[in-house]
């Protein structure tokens, strides 16, 4: 049977909750390709039945968007589409450590720590820039036997991650059920111990490491609550706005932590910080 690809371009601000409203509206894959400025490039791949406008249309409504971006339609037949869907995901290697990538491939043999995650309705496989970002930071500083806390886990990928590379406890929380049951799977094929709840789910403690990889309004939001779950000298890295977003997020986090913005991906940056 033949498919559709569709290609479009989205301003890269509001690039995962589109991505994720299409995949809920029924796109059967989705893929971020090379951003150009501020537009990020998506791939999408529907059933050569499906009406391509109303699926645009639906999941940028629901993603927030003023209007349904235009797209280009070209027709796949299944062996295409396989080679499609597979080869965007190929393997990612952080540091010396680390090492993401579908079952479909070759696991390292480099004593890397390795992270197995296929494409799912949850978002994150690693390939967005914002995830390599805080990806980098957890290889670089997990040592092992931290308390590590993943605010807002998408496919769970950095909290599989942080278990991996020797957390004690690793708790993960989302707000989408959807993200959750992807968490749990995910880290139960990975054999790591991850805690997936709702925010309000989850017990009073506080962790050494806090991670989240959202988006700069809910981060600006979050402040005084993911201080608040930071350990004195505690660490935190934040992601999920793109470069010039990334100092007014810095500027509501800096009555709680030393905070400084040392990496930029693709016009994304990072915010790392210590807790005073």
């Amino acid at each position: 049977m033949p498919w559709l690809s569709l290609t479009l371009q989205v301003d890269a601000a509001a690039a995962e909750r589109f991505t994720q409203a299409l995949l809920d509206a029924g796109a059967q894959s989705v893929s971020l390709e090379n951003p150009q400025g501020r537009l990020q490039a998506v791939g999408v791949l529907v059933g050569i039945d499906v009406d391509a406008s109303a699926l645009v249309r639906d999941a940028a409504s629901a993603a927030g968007l003023e209007s349904a971006p235009a797209f280009r339609t070209d027709q796949l037949e299944d062996q295409d589409w396989v080679r499609r869907s597979q080869a965007q995901f190929a393997l990612l290697e952080i540091g010396a450590r680390l090492w993401i990538g579908p079952s479909w491939r070759s696991s390292p043999t480099d004593g890397r720590a390795v992270v197995r995650l296929d494409p799912g309705l949850a978002f994150g496989t690693g390939s967005h820039p914002t995830t390599r970002l805080v990806l980098r930071f957890l290889e670089r500083e997990l040592r092992g036997g931290e308390a590590v806390l993943d605010y807002g886990c998408g496919s769970g990928i950095l909290a599989i991650a942080a278990a991996k590379l020797g957390a004690a406890r690793v708790d993960a929380v989302d707000i989408d059920p959807q993200a959750l049951d992807a968490t749990a799977a995910n880290a139960c094929a990975n054999r790591v111990a991850v805690g997936a709840s709702r925010p309000e789910a989850l017990a009073p403690r506080l962790y050494d490491v806090v991670v989240s990889n959202i988006l700069a309004q809910p981060l600006i939001m979050l402040a005084p609550l993911l201080a608040a779950r930071t350990a004195p000298e505690g660490r935190i890295a934040l992601a999920g706005m793109l470069e010039e977003q990334a100092f007014e997020v810095a500027a509501h986090y800096a009555a709680w932590f030393d905070v400084w913005i040392p990496s930029i991906d693709e016009g994304w940056g990072l915010i790392e910080g210590i807790r005073k």
